[in-house]
Formats: C-alpha cells, sequence, structure tokens
C-alpha cells in the first residue's frame, strides 16, 4: 500500500513559487499552487503542502476507455447560485456549445431551478441533484427525496461533498446510506470524499480517504452506477489546485484500495474523477493524467464557454493515450 508523507513550505509572500521537483520510486511528485486566493472558507489556510506518496507501478490501464459505459465524465455543481435570468442564459450557452462527443455531461442546479433547467436544457446534459434524503420521503422538513429527485427526471445526486461533511455535518455513515438508497431509486450517485487541510498537513490524506469510502462499501449494493469524486477540501473554491501528478497519485491509491476492498473489477471500472478549482486553464493537463476520469467543477461550471472548454478537455486525454 502506498505511503503518504507531508512536508510544509512557507512561501506566502511568493505565491508563484514552485517546490523543487522530487523523484520518489518511480513517481515524480510536486505541488504548485495558484496564486488566487479565496476569503470564503475560514477553514482554509495559505500554506503550501507537498504530498509525496509512494506506490509500486501497476499495469497500464486503458486511458480513453475508462469505465464501463468508456466515457470521461465531468459534472457541474452549481451550488447555491443562480437566479432564473442567470441560469436562462446558461442554460442557452449550453445548448450553444459543441461538445465532444465522448463525455458523459451532468449539471447539478439548485432545487428550485432544476424544473426549468430540466425543461430547457439539451438532452445531451443529464440533470443532478446537489443532495437528497436518506430514505422515503414523509415528515422531514427541508428535505427532499430520492422519489422526487426521479419525478423532476433527475438522473444523479451528488453526495459526501465536503459542504455537507464540514459545514453541515453529515457523517460517513450517514453519507453511505443516503447514497445506497438513492441507488435503490435509480440514481446513479456522484460519491464525494477527500481530505482537509489539517488532515493533509497530519499525514492523513489516504486514512481520511479510505475511511470515507469504507463508508461507502459498507452501504452500497454496487458500485455500477457510482461515480467516485476526489475534491482535497484545501482545493474546494480557493483556487489552488493540487498539480496533476499529485492528484493522479491519489486517484491511483483510491483505485487500488476499490481493488483491495471491493474487487479488481469495480477498481478497473469505476470512474474516478477529480475536483479542486478545475478550470479552463487547468483542465488539459489534469486530463491527461491515466487514473482521472473527469471532473467534478464548481465555480467555473457557471461560466458556459469555459464549462465546454472543462468538457471537450478529453481530447488531451485522447492525445495522451
Amino acid at each position: 500500500m502506498a505511503v503518504v508523507s507531508t512536508s510544509l513550505t512557507s512561501q506566502l509572500t511568493n505565491p508563484n513559487s514552485v517546490v523543487s521537483t522530487q523523484f520518489i520510486g518511480l513517481r515524480r511528485s510536486f505541488l504548485k499552487l495558484d496564486s488566487s486566493l479565496s476569503t470564503q472558507s475560514s477553514f482554509f489556510q495559505l500554506v503550501d503542502s507537498h504530498l509525496r506518496l509512494s506506490s509500486s507501478r501497476r499495469g497500464s490501464r486503458g486511458v480513453v476507455s475508462m469505465a464501463a459505459s468508456g466515457k470521461f465524465f465531468v459534472g457541474g455543481n452549481w451550488k447555491c447560485n443562480g437566479t432564473k435570468e442567470s441560469i436562462t442564459k446558461l442554460v442557452l450557452d449550453l445548448n450553444n456549445a459543441t461538445l465532444e462527443p465522448d463525455v458523459d455531461v451532468v449539471v447539478a442546479p439548485p432545487f428550485v431551478y432544476i424544473e426549468q433547467v430540466k425543461s430547457s436544457l439539451t438532452s445531451r446534459i443529464e440533470i443532478s441533484a446537489q443532495n437528497c434524503w436518506v430514505g422515503k420521503g414523509g415528515a422531514f422538513t427541508g428535505e427532499i427525496s430520492a422519489e422526487q429527485l426521479k419525478d423532476l427526471g433527475c438522473q444523479w445526486v451528488i453526495l459526501g461533498h465536503s459542504e455537507r461533511r464540514h459545514v453541515i455535518g453529515e457523517k460517513d455513515e450517514f453519507i453511505g446510506k443516503k447514497a445506497a438508497y438513492a441507488l435503490s431509486e435509480g440514481l446513479g450517485v456522484i460519491a464525494c470524499i477527500g481530505e482537509l487541510l489539517e488532515e493533509r498537513e497530519a499525514e492523513k490524506t489516504f486514512e481520511v480517504c479510505y475511511q470515507q469510502l469504507k463508508a461507502f462499501a459498507d452501504s452500497l449494493p454496487s458500485w455500477e452506477n457510482v461515480v467516485i469524486a476526489y475534491e482535497p477540501v484545501w482545493a474546494i473554491g480557493t483556487g489552488k489546485v493540487a498539480s496533476p501528478q499529485q492528484a493522479q497519485e491519489v486517484h491511483v491509491a483510491v483505485r487500488d484500495w476499490l481493488k483491495k476492498n471491493v474487487s479488481e473489477e469495480v477498481a478497473d471500472k469505476t470512474r474516478i474523477i477529480y475536483g479542486g478549482s478545475v478550470n479552463g486553464g487547468n483542465c488539459a493537463e489534469l486530463a491527461k493524467q491515466e487514473d482521472i476520469d473527469g471532473f467534478l467543477v464548481g465555480g467555473a461550471s457557471l461560466k458556459g464557454p469555459e464549462f465546454a472548454t472543462i468538457i471537450n478537455s478529453v481530447t488531451a486525454k485522447k492525445v495522451a493515450a
């Protein structure tokens, strides 16, 4: 099993600096952090963190044919953003965009705009919800059931996102049960995992991701309609992005965990996508990594042309193949 080691750099006065490239075993790892900063989340700190992983080389996996569907997967999480007017404009931009055909594309509007988007968006793009209740609907004020999402025409739901975990306070076991119920009702699940900055600094990246994966594995009846989204929490909405090599190393570790703890078939077929300040400028280099099977995009998915660029970054993976 791979081993994680973390070292800190104190280069806050020079955010464009690059940590020296190092070779660990057969893999190279380095981290370059974006210079743009966010003031939205108090638990994100301005600290460069260098994740070094050591793992044995695996047999090469197909780069373009990444899962049972053989398709790259790009999701747009609109979070709590938008108005009827702005969403009308965004849908128009997406309808007019030229998108690569061999990509599964999903957008997740706020609940109140799902019907508006469903009725006006091209059928080329599927609809996801951002959350759902753990069981059948009933006297659960403020919640939305999987049955109601299906009734609206949703095909997917995002579960376990860090904002649900760390702001709302949802626990691993609860999230796993939500995922199992959503699957039982015919929704696909985008299952999110990822570590906080302090967990990374404490060399707990793998431990945290494995614990979150185990909660899904303990509950799920099947992984057939599950996409795993690795989103390091320190990179969400901060402008900081894991380097392509750094993201690849964690994706390798996640896939190896699936192989060991679920099955080799599930490990080979399950798409593992990356999220965390993905944008039109960095998506191509990230897409070239063998175990990055797509993206879960936040802020950039609110900009139609840029989201289209991210979707079309599948061409970079084809070139890399």
